[in-house]
This record gives structure tokens, C-alpha cells and sequence, in this order.
């Protein structure tokens, strides 16, 4: 990912997004293209217009702090959209993944006995770790029945984005499917900000736009965003529709990897459905432990 044209592209995409009106500036005169000009963006951030051109044009190495505070100002920035603009500073002055130490192999990483044991601690709830490449590394009984549209017959690290884009599935499982889609690729912008030089991530942006005309759109909107809390609806294939708070959770030990967990309302439909899926899940796998046996 060329540094330059990430700056550049992430300044104008934000610059469009706002109008004079937002501001405080007068809507004055005619504009071929939405949002504001460089010189009001210039005159908001206290720069000159050389200076704010020349950082738009992705030449941001050796921008102060202040600079980039004043841009965020400028900008409207939200929380996320702010610690991208400085990743990409980061980046550009030759400082990698935003200070974080170098990760270790995500899969041995999520696969230690204490998170294990931890994860198949929570009962009530899907619980799950991902990695920056949306990778689905480990899961709790509740989780591996909760994704079984995502996991399938596990002859492959199931990906959270792939399935998202490339399987049909996705769109029966997610009813809010264009919501969900926003939210991945933003996730996965902020962490190809942190982290440039990801080739795993790389790679799967590569493949996604190759083969997703709805990623590679999204992909161009340089919107970016954390998971963080909120609420989300599924359809399950076995229990229909849940309504699932969730919190993630971030994994001090291994940075870049982080603990997901789905709850429902304790009373409500969705807290039954999901007793349901459990009970589902046990006599599944009860019943599958039977056949090994008897072979």
C-alpha cells in the first residue's frame, strides 16, 4: 500500500465529505466537485494553502503534531478517523504499527492453553478471538455453533471478510448486510493504517478487490472505524433471527488480536434463542461423538 496515495486519498474522501454550512463558512459560488475547497480547509486548519496542498498530495513525512490536531479540527474527525490520520504520519516518518510491539504468530498465539480455557469459560455468550486480517483464530462451544456458516467443513482459517464478500451465505446470515460490509471495511482500513507493511492483510485486500465489486468500492471510500460496543442482528440457519450486544475486548498480550463477545438481553428472544443454539450445539456434538465410537 503506497503511503502517499493512502494521505491523499483519506484527506480529499474527508475533505468531500463535509460543506461549507458544516463549517461555519459561507456557501459561496459554484463547486464541480462536493465538499469543501483546499483553501477553506487550509483556512480552518491555520495552514497556508501550499503547505495543505502539498499534504494532501500524500507529502505528510515530518508533519508536527500540531499539524495534524489542526487538520483533525479542520476535518471533523472522529476519534478513529484521528488516530488514522497520525498512523499514516507514522507510517510516512518511517515509524512502524503505531509503536506496537512485533506480533508473534497469531495462530499459536490464540491457540494458548489460559485463552483457550478462558474462552470456553463464557457459556452464555459467543466468544471469539480475531486477528487484523479478520481471521476467525479461536472460538467457545457456543461461538463454533454461532459461526458454523462461517467455519463450514474447517478445511481453511475461517475469515470473517471473505465470508462477508465472497460467499453468498453472508447475506442470510447478516440482515443488516450493507451496514455489516461498512463496518469490515473500516476495520480493516484503520488496521492496514497501523500496520502498512501487514503482508497478510495485504494479500487479502488484494484478493477481496479482485474479486468483490463491493469491497473494492468500499475499499475506495476510505472510511475507517473500530469495532469497539454495539448491537448487531443475525439469522442464524438454526435458531432464525438474534438481536446480540457485543464488546471487544483488546488482547494486551498479543497486540493486534482481540476477544469478541455476544450477549443477549438476559429475558429477551434473542437470550432463549441462543440457550437454544447451545443445547443445539451439545447434542450435535454428543451425537457426533456416538458415531466416532461406534466405528
Amino acid at each position: 500500500m503506497d503511503n502517499r496515495s493512502e494521505v491523499r486519498d483519506f484527506l480529499t474522501t474527508r475533505r468531500a465529505h463535509l460543506t461549507p454550512e458544516q463549517v461555519g463558512l459561507p456557501a459561496t459560488g459554484s463547486r464541480r466537485v462536493p465538499g469543501l475547497r483546499r483553501s477553506e480547509v487550509a483556512t480552518l486548519a491555520g495552514l497556508s494553502v501550499e503547505y495543505y496542498a502539498r499534504l494532501e498530495r500524500g507529502q505528510i513525512a515530518g508533519a508536527s503534531s500540531s499539524v495534524l490536531e489542526a487538520l483533525a479540527r479542520a476535518l471533523q474527525l472522529d476519534e478513529t478517523e484521528r488516530a488514522h490520520l497520525y498512523d499514516l504520519a507514522r507510517a510516512a516518518d518511517g515509524i512502524p504499527t503505531s509503536g506496537r510491539p512485533r506480533r508473534r504468530a497469531a495462530g499459536k498465539a490464540a491457540a494458548r492453553p489460559s485463552l483457550r480455557w478462558a474462552l470456553e469459560a463464557i457459556t452464555d455468550g459467543v466468544a471469539f478471538v480475531r486477528d487484523p486480517q479478520q481471521n476467525l483464530l479461536n472460538t467457545n462451544a457456543l461461538g463454533r455453533a454461532f459461526y458454523a456458516p462461517v467455519i463450514g467443513d474447517g478445511g481453511r482459517t475461517p475469515n470473517l471478510a471473505r465470508f462477508q464478500f465472497l460467499d453468498p451465505a453472508s447475506r442470510d446470515f447478516y440482515p443488516d448486510w450493507d451496514l455489516f460490509a461498512a463496518m469490515c471495511v473500516g476495520i480493516m482500513r484503520a488496521e492496514a493504517g497501523r500496520d502498512p507493511h501487514d503482508r497478510g492483510l495485504q494479500d487479502l485486500v488484494g484478493e477481496l478487490s479482485t474479486r468483490s465489486d463491493d469491497f473494492r468500492r468500499l475499499w475506495a471510500d476510505h472510511n475507517v472505524r473500530t469495532h469497539g460496543t454495539g448491537t448487531k442482528r443475525f439469522h442464524h440457519p438454526v435458531v432464525g433471527e438474534l438481536t446480540l450486544a457485543y464488546e471487544e475486548l483488546a488482547i494486551t498480550v498479543e497486540p493486534g488480536l482481540v476477544l469478541l463477545v455476544y450477549t443477549a438481553e438476559p429475558g429477551s428472544p434473542s437470550a432463549e434463542r441462543l440457550r437454544l443454539l447451545a443445547s443445539w450445539a451439545a447434542t450435535t456434538t454428543t451425537a457426533a461423538a456416538g458415531t466416532t465410537e461406534g466405528t
